[in-house]
Order: structure tokens, then C-alpha cells, then sequence
């Protein structure tokens, strides 16, 4: 004769053995996704924004249009002025050709960082992190010895019988500059999107008849578009940031837009002027973001992402 089972009868005891209710704990509470306490934590970063830069941001943008006095009249000063527009259209002529110049150089550099060895891509990458390592001033003061009249280079250049150049104090000297600083922000993105490649696609490609130059240009480029959209896009807009450089390589009579900045509210003291230069600038950049976050969607199917995990 069996032993009856004994009744479970339902209620708060039946939740857990032993016939007690499993009520939440606190730590449990505490990681909900809608917990207050989770909130608090971003509270910091929020207030380190916020003081960092959207106020210095806010003020700028408020004395644009309130300084000398209420009105947009520093803005039509922009808009009409010709040195202005000259100085707004030369930093976005420079950026662009920092760009095309660093991607030019900087593809070949990722693709052979992609196909190297362990020890051959640590050098490369070495030679790619090594600008973080040294000095903003002392860079640029590097490149003042190497392209002044007497430097480094024109002695090269007069030894090979090459004549010599003038290339301190132009738009060319600062290009030189500035692509030797960006090379890193084109470079890394690249290296990180053509490591994300499956190589048997391309080798899917010459296996159907496709020469390897053609297998190349028609599937791998392609498959590399988010590394370059990313690359150029983190470029340009340092480009259009860049006043140390300009300031020592380049000269007055070919200033970029942060120099003009600088100077109106630095030296002439004229906060109106120099906010709406900065508004300029700041919706210069909001709009390039755009455009090109829209391109990359166009072309390769996801947004351009500035940001990301780099595997090496």
C-alpha cells in the first residue's frame, strides 16, 4: 500500500522549496533595468559633459548673437566679409586634401599591416602609435628644422642635385604637417576593418576566374568601405580643429579657420565675431557627420562608427 503524497496546495509557499516565497533581494532590485540607484551612475559623466562642453559650447554660440549687441549681425559680417569666406573655404580645401592624402598613404599601410606576420604588424603598428608617444610641440617643431630654407630636407635635396624648395610657411608645409599627425586616426580604422575580412571571399573570387587585381578592387575595397568611411571622417574633422600646426608651419597671409579664430577673440577681443566663426566651424562638422553617416548607409548598409574595438 503506497504512502499518500502529501497536498501541495498553492499560494505563497509554493514558489520555492521549502515551501517559502522568493522575494526579491535587494542587489537584485538594484540591477533591474529601471532601477533609480542604476541611473545615479551616469550622473558624473553627465556633469563632466555638461560643464565641459556644453556650457563653454552655449556661451559661445549665446555672445555670437548677442555681442556687441543682440541681432545676427555677426553672422552677415561672416557670410559677406571675403577675407572670411577665403579663410573658411582654404581650412576646408586643406582638410580635404589631408584626407585624400592619408588615405592614399594609409590604405597600402593598413592592407600590408592585415597580411603581415606577428612580428613584422607589431612593428608596423609601433610605427603607427609612436606620434602618441611624443610631444604635440615637439613634433611640430621637428618638421620646422626638417622643412626651414637650410633644413634637412633642401640639404637632401641640393646634395641629389634636386634644387632646393621653399616649403615653411606654406599651405604645403602644413599639409606635411598634418598628415604626419593624422596618419594614426586613418590608419587604425582601416587596419581594424580589413581584419574583419574574410579573406576566402576574395579567394571565392579568383577561384571563379577573377584575376587577383580585379578580385581585389571588386570585393575587398568594397568589404573596406566602413574602415575608410570611418577613417576620413575622424580626419577631416581633426582637420578642421587643427591651430598648432597651422601656427608654426603655415603663415598669416594663409591662416585656417581656428587661427581667425584665435585672432578675433584673443587679440582684437571681438567675442561676436569669433563666436560665429566657431558656430561655423561647429556646423561645418555636424554636417559632414551627416552626410557622410548617410553616405555609409548608402553604400556599405551601416552608418560610419568613429569608435570601436581594435584587435591586434
Amino acid at each position: 500500500m503506497t504512502a499518500p503524497s502529501p497536498r501541495t496546495t498553492p499560494g505563497r509557499h509554493a514558489g520555492r522549496p521549502g515551501g517559502r516565497s522568493a522575494a526579491p533581494s535587494a542587489a537584485a532590485t538594484d540591477r533591474a533595468p529601471g532601477s533609480p540607484r542604476r541611473w545615479l551612475l551616469i550622473v558624473p559623466t553627465a556633469l563632466l559633459v555638461l560643464a565641459g562642453f556644453v556650457y563653454p559650447v552655449a556661451t559661445i554660440v549665446v555672445r555670437s548673437v548677442t555681442q556687441p549687441e543682440p541681432g545676427l549681425q555677426n553672422f552677415s559680417w561672416l557670410l559677406h566679409d571675403t577675407t572670411s569666406l577665403e579663410v573658411l573655404g582654404r581650412t576646408l580645401a586643406v582638410a580635404a586634401l589631408a584626407t585624400l592624402i592619408t588615405l592614399v598613404l594609409g590604405y597600402p599601410y593598413a592592407y600590408l599591416m592585415t597580411v603581415s606576420g606577428p612580428a613584422l604588424r607589431g612593428l608596423l603598428m609601433l610605427a603607427v602609435l609612436m606620434p602618441f608617444w611624443t610631444s604635440l610641440m615637439v613634433r611640430v617643431f621637428a618638421w620646422v628644422i626638417i622643412l626651414q630654407d637650410n633644413g634637412v630636407l633642401n640639404t637632401v635635396l641640393g646634395a641629389l642635385g634636386l634644387g632646393e624648395t621653399h616649403l615653411l610657411g606654406t599651405t604645403t608645409g602644413v599639409l606635411i604637417g598634418m598628415c604626419q599627425l593624422l596618419m594614426p586616426f586613418m590608419v587604425l580604422p582601416l587596419f581594424n576593418a580589413m581584419r574583419s575580412i574574410d579573406r576566402r571571399v576574395v579567394q571565392a573570387g579568383m577561384i571563379c576566374g577573377a584575376p587577383p587585381w580585379t578580385a581585389f578592387r571588386r570585393v575587398f575595397v568594397p568589404l573596406s568601405l566602413p574602415g575608410v568611411f570611418a577613417g576620413s571622417l575622424m580626419v577631416f574633422i581633426l582637420s578642421l580643429g587643427f591651430y598648432i600646426t597651422p601656427a608654426v608651419l603655415g603663415s598669416p597671409r594663409q591662416e585656417l579657420l581656428p587661427n581667425a579664430l584665435y585672432t578675433q577673440i584673443s587679440e582684437l577681443l571681438n567675442w561676436g565675431r569669433g563666436g560665429a566663426l566657431a558656430v561655423a566651424l561647429l556646423l561645418t562638422a555636424g554636417l559632414l557627420l551627416a552626410v557622410t553617416a548617410w553616405v555609409s548607409k548608402r553604400v556599405t548598409g551601416k552608418s560610419a562608427q568613429v569608435t570601436g574595438g581594435l584587435e591586434l
